[in-house]
């Protein structure tokens, strides 16, 4: 009887942990309210399939506990028993599924009206880049990253000359508008996540890899490292701001662009 007790307070604690709990996501700052959906839905399914498995276990260790005299029944195959064990996993695993390959197909199609951003990963430092007037990220490679030239951007490609170049400082975001975020990293393995857009992906060196959202509420967000990245990991932070409309240009129009970073660095101006 101890050990069907202990099932049971194991079934009612866990339930009651999760219902009670007061550790939750934190309120959300994007579009991804699917990716919430997406989660709960797991969760329920997996919390339904707990129960009842721990609960069976409890009933089973009840009702054929040892008797002097019974004997056990011997059954090797049932064939009825099988299908509807099988296709009930299989059935509860597509549920959880589906949701998640609708989402992700959701998360991987950039809105054609989504504004670029870079974000630039290096131990321990989080540097952001934004087009300028032209509308256009210019191109940019790991091996021109020099101490002046902290993204590596071409110096020849007039494209990248007017883009806004922020190193170690905040990001801002105007509110209501896609973004397309372009993740980059020039050392090791990153991770960008801001816990309440939701979104995050890895930052592979020598891959740009990508994810959009939109912000849908102004305030401060912290942006962390999700990837053991070296031994100043945890204190691999970031910040981003999300604006109303008319803060975020004030914001803008005070950022360097590359041209003018070079030429306060004292190195020779881009060629046009």
């Amino acid at each position: 009887m101890a050990v069907v007790l202990i099932l049971v307070l194991i079934v009612v604690g866990s339930v009651l942990f999760h219902v009670l709990s007061p550790w939750w996501w934190t309120p959300i700052a994007s579009n991804w309210t699917y990716i919430d959906s997406t989660l709960v839905i797991t969760f329920w399914i997996t919390g339904i399939v707990f129960v009842a498995v721990v609960s069976f276990m409890a009933y089973c260790v009840f009702r054929f506990r040892h008797k002097p005299g019974n004997r056990a029944h011997y059954e090797p195959e049932n064939r009825r028993l099988e299908l509807l064990l099988g296709g009930g996993t299989a059935v509860g695993v597509a549920a959880m599924l589906a949701p998640g390959l609708i989402v992700w197909n959701q998360f991987i199609t950039v809105p054609a009206d989504a504004a670029s951003v870079e974000v630039v990963s290096q131990q321990w430092l989080w540097s952001f880049r934004l087009p300028g007037a032209d509308g256009k990220l210019g191109r940019a490679e790991t091996r021109d990253v020099t101490p002046e030239n902290p993204l590596g951007l071409d110096k020849n490609d007039a494209s990248g000359l007017d883009d806004v170049i922020i190193e170690g400082g905040e990001l801002h975001l105007p509110i209501g508008k896609p973004v397309h975020i372009l993740l980059r990293s020039v050392d090791v393995l990153h991770d960008f996540y801001v816990p309440e857009f939701r979104a995050k992906m890895d930052m592979i060196p020598g891959m740009i890899t990508y994810f959009w959202f939109t912000p849908t509420r102004t305030g401060t967000f912290e942006i962390l490292c999700a990837e053991l990245c070296g031994v100043g990991h945890p204190q691999m932070r970031g910040t981003v701001v999300v604006d109303e409309d008319a803060d975020y240009r004030t914001w803008l129009g005070q950022q360097q662009t590359f041209t003018q970073l070079t030429a306060s660095s004292g190195e020779p101006p881009p060629a046009n």
